[in-house]
């Protein structure tokens, strides 16, 4: 037996405390803390990493299918495709071991084996396909089998196998290390002892996720013997189409409904909850024009109808349009009957015609000239400022307010597309209506018709008894 002096045994203790019995294998993480720390340095070449198993393709959906029943037996496939497989997990490599290298001064790694690889997912199954059927009688239904069974998902890949880690050829050994001269009094050695760590054993590989199964088809039934319109319960119409034409309005109700297993003949794979269509409503809309205004002026104009649920047709009427009209039902017709119309633009072209007259003989004339006073109702409010500056040609700044208010109606008298306003009725003092007087008269005209309402601004600069 080899024997250890006295100092060579003091200081293997303080390098290993806890003895020299055979240490743990070390983590991944341990290895790469290992390979770099000063004392200690790695051999070999670690292991390579397994691919990943590629996933396994999706199962292709079936085609929807519509048939009509006439109570001839069928048998339909409409099951969706079986995802694929996922693909194994590639098998990692082995560690290369190499040689150990012998009598060093520190202590050795041997290196690890490498991970497989994961497995890929399978592939999700294909939908089943959905079936429409036309039949006017619910017991043709059961002679049509129909299969439209969602496809089974793909099975997952294994993970790859992991790759094996090098074992130590020699897990210990010791180095002598002397100082001084030989022969000397202060030459001394020691003996150290190094140790070689083995390398771990790769994780085998994590297995990919099954597929999802595919959805089954739903049965959508319809009790028509012709083919189903498309729902069209909004519209949004020129006035001359409504007059010419008419719009046809349509609204389709559906019920979902339980048991559609049990309408089709036994066997049937399908979703046991289907959408049957239990009424089409349509209704019309129809323009009558009496008005007599002429109606090329509004052709292009725009309405927008809407079928409510109670079979009511609700109308949207066009913004720059004042109509009088009203709504009457003829069994499934809704007529709209006009009596008069007028363009919004119209309604504000009040223009100032003349001033004239001084004293209680004032008066402002005012011209409509889209020519529609007949059909407008109108009211007036004025505000009447005075000056000693000519507010003709340039702006004046000292204004003084002598009257602002309602014109009252008798006041104001019409004469075809021609509005008088007496100003000198207005209470206000006779000289502050003198000629030569310069006057700023703002006029607010508010015109109403039929529920409508709107108002204009007219601003008259003058001197009282000028001519122009």
């Amino acid at each position: 037996m080899r024997r250890f002096a006295p100092l060579s045994v003091f200081l293997s203790l303080l390098i290993f405390p806890q003895g020299i019995s055979a240490a743990p294998l070390p983590s991944s993480q341990d290895c790469s803390w290992i390979a770099q720390g000063t004392n200690r340095q790695s051999f070999g070449t670690n292991g390579q990493l397994g691919k990943t198993g590629e996933n396994g393709a999706n199962g292709a959906n079936s085609d929807n299918l519509t048939i009509f029943a006439d109570g001839t037996p069928l048998t339909l496939n409409l099951a969706g495709k079986n995802g694929e497989d996922g693909k194994p997990g590639g098998d990692a490599i082995a560690a290369n071991c190499g040689t150990q290298p012998t009598n060093v001064s520190t202590d050795l790694v041997a290196p690890d084996g490498g991970n497989g690889g994961n497995g890929g997912n399978g592939g999700d199954g294909g939908n089943g396909g959905s079936i429409s059927i036309y039949s006017t009688n619910p017991a043709q239904l059961r002679q049509i089998v129909v299969n439209s069974a969602g496809g089974k998902g793909g099975q997952m890949g294994p993970g790859g196998n992991a790759g094996e880690g090098c074992n130590c050829a020699k897990p210990y050994w010791t180095v002598e290390t002397c100082s001084g001269d030989r022969g000397a009094s202060d030459y001394r050695c020691t003996t150290k002892e190094f140790r070689c760590y083995n390398g771990r054993n790769g994780v085998k590989g994590t297995p990919g996720l099954t597929g999802r199964d595919g959805f089954p088809g739903r049965l959508t039934l319809l009790n028509l013997n012709k083919p189903l319109e498309p729902d069209k319960p909004t519209a949004s119409v020129t006035m001359a189409m409504m007059k010419d034409q008419g719009v046809v309005l349509s609204r389709n109700r559906w019920e979902t409904r339980q048991g559609a297993r049990d309408l089709l003949a036994p066997g049937s794979v399908i979703e046991d909850q289907y959408e049957a269509l239990t009424e089409r409503l349509e209704r019309s809309f129809l323009l009558i024009w009496n008005a007599p205004q002429p109606f090329n002026r509004f052709a292009d104009k725009n309405f927008t109808l809407s079928l409510d649920d109670q079979q009511e047709i609700k109308v949207g009427l066009p913004s720059d349009v004042w109509i009088e009209g009203t709504t009457q039902k003829r069994n499934e017709v809704t007529e709209f009957l006009v009596y008069n119309a007028i363009l919004l633009g119209d309604v504000t072209r009040l223009e100032e015609s003349s001033l004239t007259g001084n004293g209680r003989n004032l008066k402002l004339v005012l011209v409509d000239k889209a020519n529609q006073s007949n059909l407008i109702a109108t009211k007036f409010q004025v505000k009447y400022n005075i000056t000693r500056s000519d507010p003709r040609f340039r702006p004046v700044s000292d204004y003084l307010t002598k009257y602002s208010g309602v014109i009252p109606d008798e006041l104001v008298k019409l004469n075809g597309d021609r509005f008088t306003l007496d100003l000198g009725q207005l209470p206000i003092e006779e000289e502050y209506l003198k000629s030569g007087l310069g006057v700023e008269v703002e006029i607010v005209a508010t015109r109403t018709f039929s529920g409508y309402s709107a108002t204009q601004k007219i601003v008259v600069r003058d001197i009282i008894g000028s001519f122009r």
